[in-house]
């Protein structure tokens, strides 16, 4: 297993030297991330990305992963439509700069029931999850097309709360372009990290972990 890290650790704000940082630390590879806007954006065209892709290649770190912030504003499981075809539009701008920079995964939070650290919307259960599923299967050809994995991430939404949940969502979902973006640290306070990963198994397509005692940040195996 290779070892990486998240471009949301570093305080930098140029993209290159985090880049730097990364490798000197003795990391394989650096997980960018979507914005609204920046060096890597909804904006962002495939001659911009290129050129994130030529920085990453001339400081000799890999780009396995592309992350997104966006969706704790925008959602699948929203009961806004506009907000729900804007978290559609992300993740489809997300596959594809994926595809460009050669990532073979990206990172998606699938909506919430709460968000347990930002209180605001509830949205019932049940309701959710056939919001969160019709959203990937409708995404899903669209991940197929470029190649690139959608990983949906276990967070702090009270949703999809036990690995035999995730495990079921994802097979009805029905592809193996998307699974599981595994993190370890989000299960401690509720369940057993090796519990999931024995249960998750092969739909698991990376793992994120936080080392808490070093405060090193988001550190990933891809």
């Amino acid at each position: 297993m290779k070892k990486g890290i998240s471009i949301w650790t570093f305080a930098e704000a140029d993209l290159r030297k985090s880049m730097e940082l990364a490798k000197n630390a003795g990391f394989n590879g650096i997980e960018l991330a979507l914005d609204e806007h920046g060096p890597v954006s909804m904006d962002s065209t495939k001659e911009d990305i290129m050129k994130v892709k030529a920085m990453a290649e001339e400081v000799g770190i890999e780009l396995y992963s592309l992350a997104c912030g966006l969706y704790w504003i925008y959602n699948y499981t929203s009961a806004n439509e506009e907000n729900v075809k804007k978290a559609k539009e992300i993740t489809k701008k997300q596959l594809e700069v994926a595809a460009w920079l050669g990532c073979d995964t990206i990172l998606v939070v699938p909506g919430a029931v709460e968000v347990a650290f930002d209180p605001g919307e509830v949205v019932e259960y049940d309701v959710a999850y056939e919001r969160a599923l019709t959203a990937l299967r409708e995404l899903t050809p669209v991940a197929e097309s470029l190649k690139v994995a959608i990983g949906v991430e276990n967070v702090w939404n009270r949703f999809l709360l036990s690995p035999m949940e995730m495990a079921d969502f994802i097979d009805k979902v029905g592809s193996d372009y998307v699974g599981s973006y595994f993190d370890v640290g989000n299960v401690l306070f509720s369940g057993y990290p090796e519990h999931w990963i024995k249960i998750l198994n092969k739909r698991i397509k990376k793992i994120h972990f936080k080392d808490y005692r070093r405060q090193a940040g988001d550190l990933h195996g891809f």
